[in-house]
C-alpha cells in the first residue's frame, strides 16, 4: 500500500533523511519510534508530499505521489494532481488544526464538500456517523473551544476519515494532550487498526506500539536503524542504539 524508495531530504546543510526506504502492506500498522530529530516526522510528511524529498519517491496504492513519469524521467506532477493524490492519505498532526469558527461536524464536512463535491446533506450525515465512531456523536454542533483536547483530536481523526483514505498517518497524535486524555485517542486508533486501516504512526507510546503494530521501526540520525515485529524489537533489540533509546523509554 505504501512504498518509499530511497528518500533523502535536506534542510540547508542538514540531511534529515538519509536514503530511507519503507514498505507497508495494506491493512498493516507500522509505528515509528526514535529520539527527537531522528527524521520520523519528516518521513511521514514526505509520504503525502507535504515535504518534497530531494531524491527518491513515494507511491500509495501503486500510484506515485508528487511525480509523473515522462518517458524514463521523473518529473514533478502539477499541484492539482498532487492535491488529488494527497486526498487519499489521511493525516493527524500533534496540533488539532481545527477551524475555530466551524462546529465539529462542519470541520469534518469541509473537505468532502470542497474537494470531493459531496452534497452538504450527505456530508453532514457522514460527519455524524464518523463522530459516533470516535465517541462524539453528541458533540456535532460544538465548537472546538467547547471541546477538550482529546475530543478535538478525535474530531481531527474523524475529519481525516471523511475522505475515505487508503492510509492514515499519525504524527505523535497524543503528544499535545493531557495524560488523562491520551487513552481516549489511543482507543480510537486501536479500533481503526482492528478494522484493517493501513496506519503509519510516529509515537512515543511504547505500550501502544507493542499492542497494535505489526512492525516497529526505530529511527535515529535520519536513518532506519532497526525494524521488526514489536515483541522482538522492543524486548530484544539487536542494535546498541536501539537498546540505549528503549532503556530510557520502557
Amino acid at each position: 500500500m505504501v512504498r518509499a524508495h530511497r528518500l533523502r531530504k535536506w534542510y540547508g546543510n542538514v540531511e534529515v533523511l538519509k536514503d530511507v526506504s519503507l514498505d507497508v502492506a495494506a491493512g498493516k500498522v507500522v509505528c515509528l519510534i526514535g529520539p527527537s530529530g531522528a527524521g520520523k516526522s519528516t518521513l511521514l510528511r514526505c509520504l503525502n508530499h507535504l515535504e518534497v524529498p530531494d531524491s527518491g519517491h513515494v507511491s500509495i496504492g501503486g500510484e506515485m505521489i508528487g511525480f509523473r513519469l515522462a518517458g524514463s524521467t521523473l518529473r514533478h506532477a502539477p499541484e492539482r494532481e498532487i492535491c488529488a493524490m494527497r486526498s487519499d492519505v489521511g493525516m493527524v498532526f500533534q496540533g488539532f488544526n481545527l477551524f475555530e469558527h466551524l462546529t465539529a461536524a462542519e470541520n469534518i464536512m469541509l473537505a468532502p464538500v470542497m474537494v470531493r463535491k459531496v452534497r452538504r446533506a450527505v456530508a453532514r450525515e457522514r460527519a455524524q456517523r464518523l463522530l459516533g465512531r470516535v465517541g462524539l456523536g453528541s458533540k456535532a454542533d460544538r465548537y472546538p473551544k467547547q471541546l477538550s483536547g482529546g475530543e478535538q483530536q478525535r474530531v481531527a481523526i474523524a475529519r481525516a476519515l471523511a475522505m475515505d483514505p487508503k492510509v492514515m498517518l499519525f504524527d505523535e497524535a497524543t503528544s499535545a494532550l493531557d495524560p488523562e486524555r491520551v487513552g481516549e485517542v489511543l482507543a480510537v486508533m486501536r479500533e481503526l487498526a482492528r478494522d484493517g486501516m493501513t496506519m503509519i504512526c510516529v509515537t512515543h507510546e511504547m505500550s501502544f506500539a507493542r499492542e497494535v503494530s505489526d512492525e516497529v521501526i526505530f529511527m535515529a540520525d535520519g536513518r532506519i536503524v532497526e525494524q521488526g515485529p514489536p515483541e522482538g524489537l522492543l524486548s530484544n533489540p539487536r542494535e546498541c542504539r536501539t537498546r540505549e533509546f528503549l532503556s530510557r523509554h520502557l
